[in-house]
């Protein structure tokens, strides 16, 4: 069956139905979903009468059902979701089943298939989202006083603890729901009564099945409804950029787990092993993850190039968007699921981290700070530490192990009280908004939490 036809002389080849057809058959249930609204508000409105729509609503849950049961061949002549359930619909209430497209196109059917796509998937990012978030801060918690070395340009910097490092992770995905929220709100607006492109001659009741659909709003321009894919380009972005800050963790958990670090050890069944090296443990689902980054990027650049040059209203190209939006719910969601059940078994080393934390100079700043606190000018500070660590460097040893005399010769502000400064005294210093002292972390932990109710 062709839903277009008349003005054809000659049938189409098998190539073109081919290469047309669209690869969505897996979202049959979003296409029902909006017939059966708009079937139901058909008969509401007077437009058809109540019993052929009750008779379409009857024939669209029997196809359900056999598309559930798998009683369906998906046939490339029928082109794409839509055309398959109206044939569907016809085998199962006869000539009522065209009854259905009254007042709807193809392209405003379209376009409410992807928003309810796009929607569901945000719903599903959201929940995995927070879900991953309590997870950073229940483990932050158990880390209030774990020590580990802070970096900059992957050298040592400053101490901080575990929870400060991980409540930063947390941060970032806390943005990142954010977003979804926000691409929520705008995918959450009715297209249907667009037409294809100029709107509806029927008196169409669109607030009946934004109702139905859970829509908050209606579309205000038949042509930038038909047209518009922003949602799709702004959903697949968002998952770029989470996309982008698992990769950040997993190349943390890589570093971590290797035998230079040792900071964690993976979870025997979150990680894989060599086929020819015994002692082998491999951090794959990390690699993987930093990986397909990669693949959310082609997508989020396939969608921008295909809808650069796209006059109004609708065109074909506009197809491509479903396999973008598709393709990276299925690498998001997942990589999500999976790693917020390794983070729950990831097994930190806490006197390795500390240990390392002690090394390359980290409390240098602390001891600079110590002079400014006294009055000196940082940058004098700065000058004075730097030589000290020189010195030290020279002697193979920490700062705290000179010789006192050694910072007196250094700066005559010194006094024997700046042996004392450790790296809990340099946490403890650091008990504001944001640092990383313990009673902030603890503090932190609560503001995140919060951010989820």
């Amino acid at each position: 069956m062709r839903t277009w036809g008349g003005r054809f002389s000659n049938n189409t080849d098998a190539l073109t139905l081919q290469y047309t057809a669209g690869a969505d058959s897996s979202l049959y249930a979003f296409d029902i979903a909006g017939s059966m609204a708009h079937a139901r508000m058909l008969g509401h409105a007077g437009i058809i009468s109540v019993e052929d729509s009750e008779k379409i609503l009857t024939g669209l849950n029997s196809v359900s059902e056999r598309i559930q049961k798998g009683d369906v061949e998906w046939r490339p002549e029928y082109e794409d979701i839509h055309t398959h359930i109206e044939v569907l619909l016809r085998e199962e209430i006869g000539e009522v089943a065209g009854r259905l497209h009254t007042g709807r196109s193809r392209n405003d059917q379209v376009a409410l298939l992807n928003r309810l796509l796009v929607r569901h998937l945000c719903d599903e990012v959201i929940v995995d989202l927070e879900e991953l978030i309590g997870v950073f801060c229940s483990l932050a918690s158990e880390h209030v006083n774990t020590v580990m070395p802070g970096y900059t340009h992957l050298q040592h910097a400053q101490p901080i603890t575990l929870g400060h490092h991980l409540l930063a992770y947390g941060e970032m995905f806390l943005r990142d729901r954010d977003r979804f929220l926000d691409c929520r709100v705008r995918v959450n607006v009715l297209p249907l009564g667009s037409g294809a492109l100029a709107g509806s001659p029927y008196p169409l009741n669109r607030q009946m099945v934004a109702e139905e659909l859970g829509f908050e709003a209606l579309s205000r321009n038949s042509l930038d409804a038909t047209s518009d894919r922003d949602y799709a380009v702004e959903f697949v972005s968002a998952a770029a950029l989470t996309q982008m800050h698992i990769s950040r963790l997993a190349e943390e958990i890589i570093l971590w787990s290797s035998t230079e670090f040792s900071f964690v050890r993976l979870p025997d069944s979150f990680a894989t092993g060599s086929s020819m090296m015994p002692q082998k443990k491999n951090a794959d689902v990390a690699e993987l993850a930093r990986g397909r980054a990669g693949r959310i990027y082609g997508e989020l650049m396939a969608l921008l190039t295909t809808l650069k040059g796209l006059p109004l209203a609708y065109n074909r190209d506009l197809q491509e968007d479903k396999p973008s939006i598709l393709a990276t719910g299925e690498v998001l969601i997942p990589t999500l699921r999976i790693f917020r059940e390794m983070l729950k078994q990831l097994e930190f080393d806490n006197e390795r981290m500390r240990d390392s934390a002690a090394l390359g100079f980290t409390l240098a700043t602390d001891v600079a700070d110590y002079l400014v606190k006294k009055g000196v000018p940082f940058r004098e500070a700065h000058q004075v530490v730097g030589g000290l660590v020189l010195l030290a460097e020279q002697k193979n040893c920490d700062l705290n192990e000179l010789p006192f005399n050694t910072y007196q010769q250094a700066h005559v502000l010194f006094e024997e009280d700046v042996l004392e400064i450790s790296i809990e005294s340099a946490l403890a210093e650091r008990d504001l908004l944001g640092g990383t002292a313990p009673s902030q972390v603890r503090e932190a932990v609560e503001l995140l939490r919060n951010q989820l109710t």
